[in-house]
């Protein structure tokens, strides 16, 4: 979701479209883009989707259609899910129609299947639209490698994932675009607002908008030792937030004011997530497409657990990192026993970590955004014509 939020306030800011939207109408920050200016913005997801509240919050109309994966499922599910597939098929067709758009951005899974699919069949009176897809994750998987043979051209995180689209001509690497506003704090102002100390190092332990339960049950274990030489920012995630905030409550009452003061626990962070990654030292995190964006504009060292009950699409980025002087890896079945050594080993070791930061920094593609908001307004510019 936030990369395609980042594109398209690109896609607001782009400084070759001066735009006249009329009285009637204006522009939002905003994915289906629409008039030749591309400043009208569709947002279609999923039907009850996570996504929903923060893109209406942002402004941004937005769409709901029925779609399921397909790839690993039993064959139970398999039925009804090439059902809904077909369903949003039709629910694509139907949106084309009434907001005849210029350019479809796609940066997700299977729910882009439909859509991409109906974005190539004829539309009576009106020109095909043109697609970008973005791919977050360095492997990408099987929604995107297909969405990826009708796009009109394919965007990469980095060079890597070339390999995994060998007969495509139509590529290029823009980097991972980032939110608007993470680098909006100073060190000072980040600690301040998230009440930690300028003295102490800073570890931030984060496992997505819905969480990573085996990495907040290690750090709950360990937490009494950790807090004797560092401060610790986790955000849990909202499926575990009762029983960290349980554990919290807890760890006040067994510790001394001070200690327990170096804890901060959060469920989510929405506006302050760029305070929590500038306030960082180091980050314990899953190995999501956004460490590959993130971590790098921040410099922030990682170790990484990537989660072992899906694709391994989290392996392969966290791989990615770590041979690059970037990050460490450790399994999960592993994070039990190794954690705790782990974090303070590097924590009294600066200067490996001042490595790993340069290391990381370097990775860092702060243009991304813009430049895929550069190629849409390419892609718009032919629409109606062969490429």
């Amino acid at each position: 979701m936030y990369p395609a939020l980042a594109v398209l306030r690109a896609v607001v800011e782009h400084e070759y479209t001066p735009v006249d939207l009329g009285d009637d109408e204006s522009i939002v920050e905003g994915v289906t883009l629409s008039s030749s200016s591309l400043k009208q913005f569709l947002w279609v997801g999923g039907i009850d989707g996570m996504e929903e509240k923060l893109v209406k919050r942002a402004g941004i109309p937005y769409e709901a259609i029925p779609a399921a994966g397909v790839h690993g499922v039993g064959l139970k599910a398999l039925p009804g899910n090439l059902s809904k597939l077909g369903q949003g098929f039709i629910a694509s067709r139907r949106l084309l129609r009434r907001f005849r758009p210029d350019v479809l951005l796609f940066t997700g899974g299977y729910l882009a299947v439909p859509m991409a699919l109906a974005g190539r069949v004829p539309v009576s009176g009106m020109s095909r639209p043109r697609s970008l897809l973005y791919v977050p994750d360095i492997e990408p998987g099987l929604a995107l490698k297909t969405v990826a043979r009708f796009a009109d051209q394919v965007a990469f995180t980095s060079e890597e994932s070339k390999e995994y689209f060998p007969h495509l001509s139509r590529t290029v690497v823009s980097g991972y675009p980032t939110r608007p506003g993470l680098r909006q704090w100073s060190m000072v102002d980040a600690r301040d607002a998230l009440g930690l100390s300028a003295d102490l190092p800073t570890l931030l332990v984060f496992g997505g908008s819905k969480g990573a339960r085996s990495i907040n049950r290690a750090l709950l274990r360990i937490l009494p030792q950790l807090l004797s030489d560092i401060q610790v920012v986790h955000i849990s995630g909202q499926l575990d937030w009762p029983e960290v905030e349980d554990a919290r409550r807890k760890l006040i009452d067994s510790l001394e004011h001070e200690l327990a003061n170096r804890y901060r626990a959060y469920s989510y962070l929405h506006e302050e997530m760029g305070a929590a990654l500038t306030a960082a030292d180091l980050a314990l995190s899953r190995a999501g497409a956004s460490t590959l964006g993130e971590y790098p504009l921040f410099g922030l060292p990682a170790i990484l657990v990537p989660y072992p009950f899906a694709w391994r699409y989290q392996q392969v980025n966290a791989q990615y990192l770590a041979q690059r002087g970037a990050a460490l890896v450790v399994q999960d079945a592993e994070l039990s026993d190794r954690i705790l050594a782990l974090v303070l080993d590097l924590f009294g070791k600066p200067h490996e970590l001042e490595k790993m930061s340069v290391a990381m920094r370097s990775l860092a593609n702060p243009n991304a955004a813009k430049n895929i908001a550069d190629h849409l307004f390419k892609l718009a510019q032919v629409r109606g014509g062969e490429l």
